[in-house]
């Protein structure tokens, strides 16, 4: 029976979607959860799968139109494999019921049998667990000692169990080569008129109501970083073998502004009306350049993550954007942004503010230059150091210029005597 392949709708606040690309002719065999199309929202950019293995009939919509949600795009007829059930495509305006597939659970592992002792054993261990992520862990059968925890003090979270399942079957197994995650852009002959994509017209809207929206003033601080530059090189071969996940500079820069946006919480606001929203949490918001645009995935909850929580969740941010994998959720609710002009080489930046934010951290390039460096005892001297430029842009409604400049002054204290354990 033939499956109506329809127009997800991608959040409760998106009600369209246009098609940027069909990865299938019509014609070709899919197979159910492979890639079918790519789409454009004012949330994400995002790869839908094949709701049923067979042959993509017909593509009733074609690259660049955009329609409402619950709208048939493609037909899949009768092939090899057992197609899924097909989704109602009831014009309905509640979000169809596609929770399911927009985040599959990672693939289970090999299931032993439990052992009868199993939860004894592990209640009785030292691991930071709670009821649920043991349970997780038995239903897995793994061992929750092997199993870096990423919650506060080292706590294991359900996150960590899913993690280590998803690594523990995905490294033996022989994969087909993989696709290539993005598509250059054409190549642009002077005096053309090229249309602009969604998502260059998203961005756009936005940076220019950020400019009306916020009173946007920049202060910078020079850092010296050779503290953890020396301490990443140190470490950063040791940390990849053991956890899987390169070791880089942003977690420092994150944990930094972390520690600092406690101290003075105005920096973690914002503004609503004639009040001022004091956010319980800090939900840091890391910009990601892609080929295609600058995306803001959101790592939820960073103040709760120890320092690898916190470089495993920006290294699966960072990839999921760049594979078009990230969800509505995965760009919403950010209290704070950090953006990072510095990986292309800028000494600094003046970062837009991205809204409903009060400020936004940019990260200029790190470099060698030398510095007047004075010892305990009064004397100067001269020495080659490594040297980043940060620069706070707030909103100067809310925020007054000196507290920005203490905020900062934790941030460069923070990096420059870093003492935190990295893995």
């Amino acid at each position: 029976m033939p499956t109506d392949v329809v127009m997800p709708q991608m959040g409760e606040s998106i009600f369209e979607g246009t098609i940027t690309k069909w990865l299938k002719k019509a014609g070709e065999k899919v197979q159910r959860d492979e890639p079918l199309f790519e789409i454009s929202t004012d949330k994400v950019d995002a790869e839908i799968p094949a709701p049923a293995s067979g042959i993509l009939q017909e593509i009733k919509v074609s690259e660049g139109n955009t329609v409402q949600v619950n709208t048939v795009v493609g037909v899949i007829g009768d092939g090899a494999g057992a197609p899924a059930p097909t989704k109602s495509a009831a014009p309905a305006p509640a979000a169809p019921k596609k929770e399911a597939r927009e985040a599959p659970a990672p693939p289970p592992a090999a299931i032993a049998p439990p052992k009868e002792k199993k939860e004894d054993e592990e209640e009785a261990s030292d691991v930071r667990s709670s009821p649920l992520v043991r349970k997780l862990a038995r239903e897995h059968n793994v061992d929750l000692a092997k199993v870096s925890g990423t919650g506060t003090g080292g706590r294991v979270t359900k996150q960590d169990i899913l993690d280590f399942v998803e690594h523990r079957t995905a490294t033996p197994v022989a994969t087909s080569a993989p696709r290539p995650t993005s598509v250059p852009p054409p190549a642009v002959i002077p005096g053309d008129l090229v249309p602009m994509s969604q998502m260059r017209k998203i961005i756009a809207q936005r940076m220019i109501e950020s400019r009306r929206t916020s009173a946007h003033v920049h202060c910078m601080f020079e850092v010296d970083m050779t503290r953890i530059v020396n301490l990443r090189n140190k470490l950063k071969n040791g940390f990849e073998q053991r956890y899987g996940a390169r070791l880089t500079f942003m977690p420092f820069f994150v944990r930094a502004a972390i520690i600092a946006l406690q101290q003075f919480p105005i920096v973690n606001s914002s503004l609503e009306g004639d009040s001022v929203r004091y956010h319980k949490h800090v939900n840091a918001g890391i910009a990601v350049a892609l080929d295609w645009g600058l995306i803001v995935p959101v790592l939820k909850s960073a103040d709760e993550l120890n320092f690898l929580g916190l470089q495993r969740g920006i290294t699966d941010l960072g990839e999921r954007a760049r594979t078009k994998k990230l969800l509505p959720a995965d760009v919403e609710g950010a209290t704070f942004t950090i953006t990072n002009p510095g990986q292309f080489g800028a000494v600094f930046g003046l970062p837009i503010i991205n809204q409903p934010n009060a400020a936004i951290l940019g990260i200029g390039g790190i470099t060698k230059q030398p510095m007047v460096i004075t010892d305990k005892d009064g004397s100067d001297s001269i020495a080659i150091r490594s040297v980043v430029h940060l620069t706070l842009g707030y909103d100067h409604r809310i925020i007054d210029g000196a507290v920005a400049d203490q905020f900062m002054a934790v941030v460069k204290k923070t990096l420059e005597n870093w003492s935190e354990e990295v893995g």
